[in-house]
C-alpha cells in the first residue's frame, strides 16, 4: 500500500504565487540598483567559490546557464523568469546568506535560496546541475557559511516586534502560547534568544507536550504533518519516478555504511513513515520508542534536487519528499527497542534545501526512553522517516495522507497490534 502526496505541504515557499514574485523582485531591484550606482559588491567566500566552479568547469558551467535559458523559455505561475543570469544569481545568494529570514503572515519565505532557485530546479539542466557532487560540496559550503551567520548575534535582528519579524502581533497570532511553549523569556531583548538559530532550534517547556507512556505505543518523533505511509517496502526501486516508492538500499545508504550498521535487508517487506515539518513548528527530534541507540549515521547529498516526475513543484521540493529521502543529506538513527515487537527501527532526519544541517545528539550505546532528544534540525524544519522491520504490525494514528495538521510530538503516533 502506497499513500502519497499530491500538494504543497509545510508553509516553507508562499502558496501566494505573486507573494513569491514580489519578494524575489524586490531583492532583483536591489541588486541591479546597486550595479547602476556602481557600488562594488565583495561576494562571500563561499559563493566566489561557487562562481570559481561554475567558471572553470566546463560542464557546471553549461548546466547553470543553461538551466536559466530553458527557464526563459517557458512561463512561470509567477509570471516570465525572474534571474536570468548566473551573475545575478550569486548576487542573490551573496545577499540572501547575510540576512536572517523574516516572517510574512501572507507567505512565508522560509527557504530564501530555494525560492530564488525554485522554477530552475525544475528545468532538464537543473535537474543535472544539482546531483553534480562538486556543484553540492560547493553548496554545502556556502550553507555552513550562512549557517555561521544564523548562529550569530547579528541574525537575531529579525527577532523583535517590528512588521515582518518573529515577534510581531502576527507572527505571534501564527504561534500561539509562544511563551507558554516553549522556553524563553519574553522580558528580555529578543525574549532571551541570541541568534537566530538559537530561536529555530528553541526547546520546550517542561510537560506541555507528555509522552504517552503505553508500552504498545510508538510515539511522534517529530512535530509534523504526516506525508506518506508504504507498507511491503523494498530494497530498490524507482524512487524518482511517479509515486516515489521508497528503495531501502539508498534510503539508508548502504552502499557507504558503516560495518557496525543494521543492513538495509532487514527491513525489506516492512513499513516507511514519512512526515513534514513546518516553518512555524519545533525543530527538535525525540525518540518513539524505548530502547538503546545501535547506531548513528551522518549521510551527505544533495541540497536543491528535485524530482522530474514532479515537473514544476511550485514549492519545490515538497512535491519530491520521497524522492529527496534517497539522496539529500540526512541523518540516521538506529534504535533497538525494548519492546520485542517493534524490535530494531530506524529514525531519518532528511535535510531539504537550507535545511540541511542534522545534528544528532544521542550517542550510540545510549539507553533512550520514549521521548528523550535525539537531536535537533538546524534553520528550520524538514522532513523525517521512522523505517520498521517487517512483521511489525502497526496501526497508525494517521488515517490522512498527506495530513491537515501536525500530529505533536511525543503523541501516540502508531500502536501495535496483536
Amino acid at each position: 500500500m502506497e499513500l502519497y502526496s499530491t500538494v504543497r505541504e509545510g508553509g516553507w515557499l508562499p502558496s501566494d504565487q505573486g507573494f513569491l514574485r514580489d519578494w524575489l523582485d524586490e531583492r532583483i531591484a536591489r541588486i541591479e540598483e546597486d550595479a547602476r550606482l556602481g557600488k562594488t559588491v565583495d561576494l562571500k567566500p563561499s559563493v566566489a567559490a561557487l562562481r570559481d566552479l561554475i567558471g572553470k568547469d566546463p560542464k557546471i558551467h553549461m548546466l547553470f546557464n543553461d538551466m536559466l535559458w530553458q527557464l526563459s523559455h517557458r512561463e512561470t505561475p509567477t509570471g516570465s523568469p525572474q534571474v536570468k543570469t548566473v551573475d545575478q544569481l550569486l548576487l542573490l545568494f551573496n545577499d540572501a546568506i547575510q540576512s536572517a529570514p523574516e516572517f510574512n503572515k501572507s507567505g512565508l519565505v522560509g527557504f530564501p535560496i530555494n525560492a530564488i532557485l525554485n522554477w530552475a530546479m525544475g528545468t532538464q539542466a537543473g535537474f543535472a546541475a544539482f546531483l553534480n557532487s562538486d556543484v553540492n560540496k560547493a553548496l554545502k559550503d556556502m550553507l555552513n557559511e550562512w549557517s555561521v551567520y544564523l548562529a550569530s548575534p547579528e541574525s537575531a535582528y529579525v527577532l523583535d516586534t517590528k512588521k515582518n519579524h518573529w515577534f510581531s502581533k502576527e507572527a505571534l497570532d501564527a504561534m500561539p502560547d509562544f511563551a507558554k511553549t516553549f522556553v524563553c523569556d519574553p522580558k528580555a531583548e529578543h525574549y532571551g534568544f541570541k541568534s537566530w538559530d538559537g530561536f529555530f532550534t528553541r526547546e520546550l517547556q517542561d510537560g506541555v507536550r507528555p509522552v504517552a507512556t503505553d508500552s504498545k505505543t510508538v510515539t511522534s518523533a517529530a512535530e509534523s504533518v504526516p506525508y506518506r505511509l508504504s507498507r511491503n517496502v523494498q530494497l530498490r526501486d524507482t524512487f524518482w519516478l511517479k509515486g516515489q516508492p521508497y528503495a531501502l538500499a539508498y534510503l539508508l545508504d548502504s552502499a557507504n555504511k558503516g560495518t557496525a550498521e543494521p543492513k538495509p535487508e532487514d527491513f525489506v517487506g516492512g513499513t516507511v513513515y514519512q512526515a513534514f515539518l513546518s516553518a512555524l513548528n519545533y525543530h527538535r527530534w525525540h525518540s518513539p520508542v524505548d530502547g538503546k541507540i545501535k547506531a548513528v549515521r551522518n549521510i551527505p547529498g544533495t541540497y536543491y534536487s528535485q524530482t522530474p516526475a514532479a515537473l514544476c513543484d511550485v514549492a519545490a521540493p515538497d512535491l519530491s519528499q520521497g524522492y529527496i529521502a534517497h539522496l539529500a543529506a540526512r541523518a540516521v538513527v538506529y534504535i533497538e527497542a525494548t519492546q520485542p515487537a517493534v524490535g530494531l527501527m530506524a529514525f531519518i532526519a532528511i535535510g531539504m534545501a537550507e535545511v540541511s544541517s542534522c545534528e544528532v545528539t544521542a550517542k550510540v550505546g545510549e539507553d533512550v526512553k520514549r521521548g528523550d532528544p535525539l537531536g535537533t534540525f538546524h534553520y528550520g524544519g524538514s522532513t523525517h522517516c521512522l523505517v520498521f522491520k517487517p512483521g511489525v504490525n502497526l496501526k497508525f494514528v494517521p488515517t490522512e495522507f498527506p495530513g491537515k495538521s501536525n500530529v505533536l510530538v511525543n503523541a501516540p503516533l502508531a500502536k501495535l497490534e496483536t
